[in-house]
């Protein structure tokens, strides 16, 4: 029985190394904005940590048939609970960065917008900005 959570502990592990590996991508590709490169990387994110919560209650099965754990299972499972802090705070870090981005083009659309604005602007006969038409309105 032992055997069956240490094999699963080790997999859960292994599976946390690369989620946390896959969250280090995700932010590089966040920060250089390669959205079919990301949208990959989401793709297997996702079935990895499928894989994860499948194991996990695996892991938990495992665990309640036999509630006292040797060392070796022991250091397993508070590698995992590390590894899981880890990706939590990668993920926090991720979420920020996205977040920072769209800020960021929020900000240059309303530069855009403003600087379209200001370029459509014309003066009436007073000096007066005037951002109405551009012309008299000539009809023939």
């Amino acid at each position: 029985m032992l055997s069956n959570i240490h094999s699963a502990l080790t997999q859960q592990v292994a599976n946390l190394e690369t989620l946390a590996s896959l969250l280090e991508k995700e932010l590089h590709l966040i920060s250089s904005r390669d959205a079919e490169s990301l949208m990959a990387l989401l793709d297997e994110k996702s079935t990895l940590l499928e894989n994860i919560q499948s194991l996990d209650k695996q892991i938990e099965t495992l665990y309640q048939q036999n509630t006292t754990l040797d060392d070796e299972a022991q250091s397993l499972m508070d590698k995992a609970n590390n590894l899981l802090s880890d990706c939590k705070y990668r993920t926090e870090v991720n979420q920020k960065a996205v977040e920072q981005g769209q800020l960021r083009l929020t900000h240059l659309r309303n530069l855009m917008l403003e600087l379209r604005a200001k370029e459509s602007l014309t003066y009436d006969k007073s000096g007066k900005p005037n951002s109405g038409r551009l012309g008299s309105g000539i009809s023939a």
